[in-house]
């Protein structure tokens, strides 16, 4: 039986880094950077007001109050600034560039904010409430890491120093396969012994979240040489195919039938619940995994398999999901020698399990917000025990 991190590490050698490709700013969101991105101007470009007040030579404001003539008025957005002369003031709004000769800003709230003369009444010391150019970020230095996620703050960064287009990680594109004889599309009307069809849309959803573009293939047949036919139709423009369902040790596993004879995909036991059964490996060039078909299997599998591989080949350092520990609110049993993926509900360093361990529970599965994870070696916990959990999203409130 292998290890949960043995087929882990078996999954993430199918997948290769992805390639770059550069996109318009406005799509990069929730991408991956592919290289370093440096900062085309400095940041602030030019000095300037961090106040709405008046540009002024602190020198001479020592004597206050203090009536200075205004020479000018300098909104956001000038660009034909005036040195500041001896004698005087110019009032200056938050963002404009600060006029050559002024060392200060005093806030308009320390005047009696007039525009002709006006009385200062107090005076902040010099290179007070001023922006320096390239205090923040020098122009040609590194603005964003290869590697770096980008969220707003990065894509607002990224705008500030002047880049339109970025390169990122292409999202890796997988497709997605469910089989078993007794599905049926949702919302069709069902006869004695079929189901609905949930874990081509769990799946694509779950690619999705992971950073990949997944396209769905609809009840292939369950022929294993129709199956062959038309999967290996499908695969060139994929760079990962993900199945569920038909890899037990049953009959009728047309998936393990279908990819065993080929020889390049491994059917294997791994020692955790749920999701035992699982596989990978190739076809025709293509990484393959094949999961179990209980939607809970499925999805956990995905999650401790897939999920970080995906992540993993767009370049996240820092592949997996945030974890935590917390103290079960009841007791928990575990079978030996497998590690435990319990459907948990997490809450102020407290959890709760979900449901039974049934790995076709997937009401509860919608239920939960974290994983509870048992390890191998564990068969029992009271309540008030520490536990690890892993924290997922999607979660009903």
């Amino acid at each position: 039986m292998r290890t949960v991190e043995e087929h882990r590490a078996a999954v993430t050698a199918l997948l290769p880094s992805m390639p770059a490709e550069r996109v318009p700013l406005e799509q990069a969101h929730g991408r991956v950077l592919a290289a370093d991105l440096p900062a085309l101007v400095a940041l602030p470009g030019f000095d300037n007001s961090a106040m709405d007040g008046y540009a002024a030579r602190a020198a001479e404001l020592a004597r206050l109050p203090a009536r200075m003539p205004v020479a000018d008025d300098i909104p956001a957005g000038r660009t034909d600034v005036r040195p500041l002369e001896p004698g005087t003031v110019q009032r200056i709004m938050t963002g404009a560039p600060l006029p050559p000769g002024a060392d200060v800003v005093v806030p308009v709230e320390q005047t009696d904010a007039r525009t002709d003369v006006v009385e200062i009444r107090a005076c902040p010391a010099a290179g007070t409430h001023l922006r320096r150019a390239g205090e923040d970020i020098s122009a040609g230095t590194v603005a964003l890491a290869a590697g770096t996620p980008l969220g707003a703050a990065q894509l607002g960064l990224a705008a500030a120093v002047g880049h339109r287009e970025l390169p990122v990680a292409r999202r890796p594109r997988v497709l997605v396969l469910s089989t078993g004889s007794e599905l049926v599309e949702p919302g069709a009307d069902l006869l004695p012994g079929q189901i609905y069809e949930s874990n081509s849309a769990l799946l694509a959803a779950a690619v999705a979240d992971a950073g990949g573009t997944a396209r769905r293939l609809h009840f292939v047949p369950d022929d294993v040489d129709e199956f062959l036919a038309t999967v290996r139709a499908e695969l060139a423009t994929a760079d990962l195919l993900v199945t569920s369902g038909g890899v037990s040790a049953g009959a009728y596993e047309v998936v393990k039938d279908a990819f065993a004879a080929l020889g390049t995909v491994e059917f294997v036991k791994v020692a955790m619940q749920p999701g035992g059964p699982q596989g990978a490996g190739t076809v025709d060039g293509v990484p393959v995994v094949t999961l179990p078909g209980n939607p809970v299997s499925s999805f956990v599998s995905f999650e401790v398999f897939v999920r970080p591989a995906l992540r993993r080949a767009l370049g996240h350092a820092t592949p997996d999901r945030l974890r935590a520990p917390a103290d079960l609110t009841e007791p928990l049993r575990s079978p030996a020698g497998r590690r435990q993926f319990l459907r948990g509900r997490y809450d102020g360093g407290q959890v709760s399990q979900v449901g039974g361990p049934g790995s076709h529970l997937v009401a509860h599965l919608a239920r939960a917000n974290c994983l509870v994870v048992v390890p191998e070696d564990v068969t029992e916990l009271p309540a008030g025990a520490s536990v690890d959990v892993v924290l997922i999203e999607g979660a009903l409130q």
